[in-house]
């Protein structure tokens, strides 16, 4: 995937999460997402903070969490969460086609962090994300990556073999892992909802890191 095209994938990635946003109700906002602590009006509203943060905004928030990222992010999305949800998803499709990317990142960052936040939403909620699998490797590669380190995922990861079923891509040395690219994604980023699609020598190494 080259740049142009992956900027056009985000942008219409973008908007589709927005049409399925716009089908919840008022309990399914609230519902607790794979994201720590936040709710899916949470985790719409995080979406929605590099397209739409300032950098003085930034830089205030970052002073106040004493330049601890995670806490950062949580001061940017409390006040966009707060916006009734016609607003965040009218957001998320005004600014579909925002650039934005964190400091040492290219596109790779804001494709993972839709595709993994899609994913924090819509799996509590028993929805498929039924949208193309072609981005996937772009993603995998960047959480099997050292760029992915803070970012996405702690240090540490099991040195696997990664392999996806549903999609060409694998990675690394070891014993092996397969299965959907979804469930790697989540499992690699301690989401463990799905280990039980994922088989393979390396699999209990996994799902103990997964639970860490």
């Amino acid at each position: 995937m080259d740049e142009t095209r992956a900027w056009q994938t985000i942008a219409e990635e973008r908007r589709a999460f927005a049409d399925v946003l716009d089908t919840l109700t008022p309990e399914q906002w609230a519902t607790p997402s794979l994201c720590g602590e936040w709710t899916v009006r949470d985790v719409a509203a995080h979406i929605m903070v590099g397209p739409t943060a300032s950098i003085p905004e930034v830089a205030k928030a970052m002073f106040r969490a004493r330049f601890k990222f995670d806490r950062a992010n949580v001061l940017l999305a409390k006040p966009r969460a707060a916006r009734p949800t016609a607003e965040i998803t009218a957001v998320l499709r005004d600014r579909a086609t925002s650039r934005f990317t964190p400091p040492g990142h290219d596109w790779h960052a804001p494709l993972t962090d839709l595709f993994i936040h899609r994913l924090d939403c819509l799996h509590p909620l028993g929805i498929p994300t039924d949208r193309p699998l072609d981005p996937w490797p772009e993603i995998l590669d960047l959480l099997t990556s050292p760029k992915a380190h803070g970012a996405f995922l702690p240090k540490g990861a099991p040195d696997l073999t990664y392999v996806a079923t549903d999609v060409e891509w694998s990675h690394g040395t070891g014993p092996r892992v397969e299965g959907p690219a979804e469930a790697i994604a989540l499992a690699l980023t301690r989401r463990p909802v799905r280990l039980d699609e994922l088989e393979g020598p390396g699999t209990e190494m996994l799902r103990a890191w997964a639970h860490g």
